[in-house]
């Protein structure tokens, strides 16, 4: 998974700890670790949402002002399916090596 730059303090300090994702697939796995930075993000759950399901909390949770500005960023590609996906951020110095 890839955060944009401004969003990446909020994950390394555990202030965001989800996102949310308009997929074709689901592009991680439930307990993948996937490279960010000098860490790493270990995926917690990952599940298939919908629309009404993107609250202005949930927004704010992933680390956005509100539903529209979490939907700008949330499309990649021709993805329709949209998912939620819970996190946690692993700093270099806990990671498996």
């Amino acid at each position: 998974m890839v955060f944009a730059k401004w969003l990446r303090e909020g994950v390394r300090s555990g202030n965001i700890r989800c996102s949310v994702r308009i997929w074709v697939r689901p592009h991680v796995l439930v307990g993948g670790r996937y490279r960010m930075d000098e860490g790493e993000i270990e995926i917690d759950s990952i599940e298939p949402i919908g629309l009404p399901d993107i609250t202005p909390e949930l927004a704010r949770e992933s680390g956005f002002l509100g539903v529209i500005d979490l939907l700008k960023v949330a499309k990649h590609g021709k993805g329709e399916k949209i998912y939620l996906v819970r996190f946690h951020y692993v700093p270099p110095a806990a990671r498996k090596g």
